[in-house]
């Protein structure tokens, strides 16, 4: 059966690895058992099917940036500006070495399989729970929803301005991080206090809707 030796899926995960690194996020199911010197079929076998491939080559990849993210956004001391920049320089650095592996694993892998996309997804949306979560804790945001509302959108966009800037590789990688920065700062700075009688919109249709009855 599948996954009874995890000696074996580490090697044939970095079989996988080593294809996808020298021949790119296109690369066939065919090269990389080839790689590891079995057959396509005997391949899928050790993952369930080609669908366990992706997710373990996901679970080893995306978990591992995570993972050195996470000191980053948790380091003691330091303003969150400083934080914010570490973590993104982090990022970009990651995935423009490794960017055939992120370009398989987010646009090859997760436009082929729903389950893999489902699975990415998962794991991006724990980043940005994480992140809100930090937020709420050190009081940088003290309302928990805004502060999932922000955690969220800076992981993604994050995300997609790293995808967009491996596209780009003429825009100095500086500009890319101050940009975002700049962006994160701005979130989080503080909020003027509502002006007095300023009406919400969903204030203002309650309103309206109890002056007809």
């Amino acid at each position: 059966m599948s996954g009874r030796d995890p000696d074996r899926r580490r090697a044939l995960l970095d079989a996988a690895d080593r294809v996808i690194l020298a021949q790119g996020p296109e690369v066939s199911m065919a090269a990389i058992a080839a790689e590891a010197g079995i057959t396509k079929p005997i391949l899928y076998r050790h993952f369930g099917d080609k669908s366990g491939l992706y997710q373990a080559l996901a679970d080893r990849h995306v978990r591992t940036v995570i993972a050195q993210l996470r000191p980053e956004l948790v380091a003691p001391g330091g303003d969150l500006r400083g934080r914010a920049r570490a973590t993104i320089g982090v990022y970009l650095d990651l995935i423009s070495a490794n960017r055939n592996l992120y370009r398989f694993l987010f646009h090859r892998a997760s436009a082929e399989d729903s389950r893999i996309r489902s699975h990415m997804t998962a794991l991006v949306r724990g980043l940005g729970e994480e992140l809100g979560g930090l937020l709420v804790g050190e009081r940088a945001v003290p309302d928990p929803v805004r502060a999932q509302v922000l955690g969220h959108a800076f992981v993604g966009m994050v995300q997609t301005t790293g995808d967009w800037w491996l596209e780009h590789p003429e825009v100095d990688r500086v500009e890319v991080v101050e940009g975002l920065v700049d962006v994160i700062a701005a979130a989080l700075a503080p909020r003027p206090a509502a002006a007095v009688g300023a009406v919400s919109p969903r204030s203002g249709r309650a309103s309206r809707a109890a002056g007809r009855t």
